[in-house]
């Protein structure tokens, strides 16, 4: 039998999916959230001390960070937040007044998407907050992932590279604050997400949590299509390609394979590029979808296959 490390998170929701039963009436065992009778939109996800607390981040950001990867998922279905629960399983000895920080950045991050803490459980347990987060659709049409067609524009929102840049910096001693603070300080898109929504256009989306080279595959996987990105439309941040040097790393898997941003990733009928942009959203458009099966960068004139990010 494989293990979890063998499979991979990918492979094991793979198997997940295949373990239990359809969801009636709800659908989303493929998306960011899913979507329940009435519009609304429910997302888990979880964070752990071991793996998600980088060097000085602190509780509270710690807290922050443990609200924004679920109400990030939310966003990027289009749907407006309005509750999030957690569950946290936390060391015995840990200082209460510390816990009270995570609650409190997980309220902040609450507070920024519009939406209140509304419930959850505490358990002695190794570090580890797990999610929830609840959202409304209120009439819009839901952006998931299966919707991209050959001909498709594929965009993002934001920049790229800079929570690897600022791993790399912290574990380096290089001052690059702008892309340590997107490392501590995730923003979930939901403003954009709403507005994305709201236009009817858009015809799959998915966030940028776990990088730009797993979600494109993960469009083109769940969509039956592929894509062609160009290196040179990416939005790299600034600051990444002088850490990338200074570290001695390769700026294609900062920027592509590293993840952490938080964006949204998403694909429109090429007529609709001005109606997208009507709707106040900063977005760059990175390549197309295609016919061919698979995701591939387009670099210096050469065409290379994207594999599933793994830094």
């Amino acid at each position: 039998m494989a293990s979890f490390r063998d499979v991979g998170e990918r492979g094991m929701i793979g198997i997940i999916r295949g373990a239990v039963r359809p969801g009636g009436d709800a659908r989303g065992m493929s998306d960011d959230a899913a979507v329940l009778p009435g519009g609304i939109v429910a997302s888990t996800d979880c964070v752990t001390f071991e793996r998600h607390m980088p060097e000085g981040m602190g509780w509270e950001r710690f807290g922050w960070t443990a609200a924004a990867v679920n109400i990030s998922d939310i966003a990027s279905m289009g749907a407006r937040p309005i509750a999030v629960l957690a569950a946290m399983a936390l060391p015995e000895d840990m200082d209460s007044e510390d816990i009270a920080l995570i609650a409190s950045g997980m309220d902040q991050c609450a507070e920024f998407a519009g939406a209140h803490i509304v419930g959850g459980d505490t358990k002695p347990g190794p570090g580890v907050i797990a999610g929830t987060a609840i959202g409304d659709m209120e009439g819009r049409r839901p952006m998931t992932r299966d919707g991209m067609r050959p001909g498709d524009l594929i965009a993002v929102t934001g920049t790229l590279g800079g929570p690897a840049a600022g791993f790399l910096a912290l574990g380096n001693g290089i001052d690059a604050p702008d892309c340590v603070f997107s490392l501590y300080v995730p923003i979930p898109r939901v403003e954009e997400g709403i507005a994305l929504s709201s236009t009817g256009m858009v015809t799959s989306c998915m966030d940028l949590s776990d990088g730009l080279s797993t979600c494109l595959n993960t469009l083109c996987t769940e969509s039956g299509c592929g894509a062609v990105v160009e290196w040179d439309l990416l939005p790299v941040a600034d600051g990444v390609e002088d850490v990338c040097v200074s570290t001695g790393t390769d700026v294609r898997k900062a920027v592509m394979d590293w993840g952490g941003e938080y964006e949204l990733l998403f694909s429109f009928a090429k007529a609709d590029i001005e109606g997208l942009r009507a709707s106040g959203v900063e977005f760059s458009v990175i390549g197309i979808a295609t016919e061919e099966e698979g995701a591939m960068l387009r670099r210096d004139g050469k065409c290379e296959r994207i594999c599933n990010g793994s830094y």
